[in-house]
């Protein structure tokens, strides 16, 4: 009888991977997020923009379903594709620390260090497992602190792209070191302001009626409540948002280097994905 053994390759593999189902499950994701976020910018002055806040129930209703698609859908995509228990595990414990971190610095100058694990946690896991990652800890974190809103789809969407962003990034097979560290701070700086742009998009578009020449102002040309909204971004949240950004960008420098080997390890030892094979009757197994 032949013995099964596990073959692992020294190459990094992510824990979710993008086949063609995943790869239609995350557009399909971002089509929703980009309708939901971006439709007011096309509304008249009589659509009642006010009922904005109104959407999260049911995009809350689709969201779950589609990201819960995003890992399903890595099951069925065929060999070498796939989410096994090791994978879920590894999403369970880093969106338990993330929504644990939240908390440290919710409130206080934007100075959030969750996300600064949603990148390292992006770059080694893979684009797919960081864009389940980023939504699965903002909604975590919300019942945990208690921030449970119609906001919070729109957090969960906006996390799902900063964390899926870092996945995306290049040399994730042979970039290492202080130049690793120096890219993803840089990502992290940059994504960061991205974040509370988009957020920002939400909360402009719903707080209307202001008589205030950085208000939106629903039926107005496209281009020039864009440049109300750029107004109303510097003067109402580009301090938060630089505390944000600084304290990823400082994170990922100090501690980055000695957390991304420790989820390499991780992963390493998890050998996600691992090939078995068997043993033919020429080959008998090693005892």
């Amino acid at each position: 009888m032949t013995a099964p053994r596990t073959r692992t390759s020294s190459r990094p593999v992510p824990a979710v991977r993008l086949g063609p189902r995943a790869i239609a499950a995350l557009v399909l994701v971002t089509a929703v997020g980009v309708v939901a976020f971006g439709w007011p910018l096309l509304a008249d002055t009589h659509s009642g923009l006010a009922a904005h806040d109104q959407d999260a129930p049911w995009l809350f209703t689709l969201l779950l379903p589609l990201l819960v698609g995003v890992v399903v859908a890595t099951i069925s995509d065929g060999p070498g594709g796939g989410v096994d228990a090791k994978a879920v595990a590894m999403l369970g414990v880093l969106a338990a620390v993330g929504a644990a971190l939240r908390p440290l610095g919710a409130g206080t100058a934007g100075l959030e260090p969750m996300f600064f694990l949603m990148v390292l946690g992006a770059r080694v896991l893979g684009p797919g497992f960081g864009f389940v990652l980023g939504a699965v800890t903002m909604f975590a974190s919300a019942l945990l602190t208690g921030g449970v809103g119609p906001w919070m789809p729109f957090q969960m969407l906006a996390m799902g792209w900063f964390s899926i962003g870092a996945g995306l990034l290049p040399g994730a097979a042979r970039l290492r070191g202080r130049a690793e560290l120096l890219m993803l701070a840089g990502y992290g700086f940059v994504a960061s302001f991205a974040y509370g742009t988009v957020m920002n998009l939400y909360g402009w578009t719903i707080v209307t009626g202001q008589a205030s020449d950085i208000s939106f102002h629903p039926g107005d040309p496209v281009h020039e409540n864009l440049v109300r909204f750029l107004v109303y971004c510097l003067a109402t949240s580009l301090g938060w948002d630089l505390g944000r950004a600084v304290l990823t960008a400082v994170l990922m420098v100090a501690v980055g280097g000695p957390l991304l080997k420790a989820l390499r390890r991780a992963t390493r030892r998890a050998a996600f994905e691992a090939q078995v094979t068997f043993d033919g009757p020429g080959n008998p197994p090693q005892r």
